[in-house]
């Protein structure tokens, strides 16, 4: 890649876009900042000038991902055009499609070992995209009696963790992927039990 497409600022981009695919390809430990100032078309040095290290592209990189991803479901709970169990099932199908369109980011999330508290900014936007599976999960929870209702949080942790349970097993290749179940067939038969098991769903459905 050419170093003249990164004049006028582009470079710190075009630094995370060669980090996305180096993360991709090989892991987000698997490369140095050496490969990615190479495939980026500038000297190691350069790199610098953006990023402290390999850590802070990847959490540049992770950064990007929440906000992708946030926007993704938020956009799938859709607000109150929809029921509240279409929308709440709608945000968990989304986690999965980010995976799979946005893999590199996906792995600099979820995979590469930085703290969501690496800083202020990656935090906030990591906060967003859970608070709108929480926001759903007390929409949906609304329907369950009081005495019986959990803990939001803890509801909207369950389908998250099956979420991304489903993404890391089945829907990226992984080792031990192979079933005869596509993963959008186990995600939605999963939150079907679940939601079951929480009286949201009758025994039939």
């Amino acid at each position: 890649m050419s170093k003249r497409g990164y004049h006028h600022g582009n470079l710190r981009q075009g630094l995370v876009d060669a980090a996305l695919v180096l993360i991709e390809q090989k892991g987000p430990t698997g490369f140095t900042l050496s490969e990615a100032a190479k495939r980026a078309g500038v000297t190691p040095a350069a790199v610098y000038r953006h990023f402290a290290g390999r850590e802070e592209l990847i959490a540049e990189a992770a950064l990007q991902g929440h906000r992708i991803f946030s926007d993704l479901i938020a956009r799938a709970f859709g607000g109150s055009q929809k029921s509240d169990l279409l929308a709440f099932e709608e945000t968990g199908r989304a986690y999965l499609d980010f995976a799979r369109k946005y893999p590199g980011h996906y792995m600099a999330m979820f995979e590469s070992g930085i703290s969501v508290n690496t800083n202020p900014d990656l935090a906030l936007a990591a906060r967003k995209s859970s608070d709108v599976l929480e926001q759903a999960a007390i929409a949906l929870s609304k329907h369950i009696p009081e005495d019986k209702r959990p803990p939001a949080a803890m509801f909207s942790a369950h389908i998250w963790a099956l979420c991304h349970g489903v993404v890391e097993l089945f829907a990226r290749g992984t080792p031990g992927a192979k079933t005869q179940f596509q993963p959008e067939e186990l995600l939605e038969s999963g939150i079907g039990i679940y939601l079951r098991g929480l009286g949201l769903l009758p025994p039939d459905q």
